[in-house]
């Protein structure tokens, strides 16, 4: 009886969560870093816009 497929398996199992764990976080931080960008983007351009003070009806 040989146990190659079961530790094929597991290794590949292993791999799979091993590369997962490690690229997790940085997709993470990558979502959020362009997040803030698009954020901080988006709000210098609605401070550069000259704001009317009359009040119109």
């Amino acid at each position: 009886m040989s146990y190659l497929p079961y530790v094929v398996g597991a290794y590949a199992v292993f791999a799979a969560v091993f590369l997962w764990d490690f690229l997790a976080p940085r997709l993470q931080v990558r979502r959020q870093l362009r997040a803030a960008r698009l954020r901080a983007r988006r709000d210098r351009k609605s401070s550069a816009r000259p704001v009317d003070v009359e009040l119109t009806r």
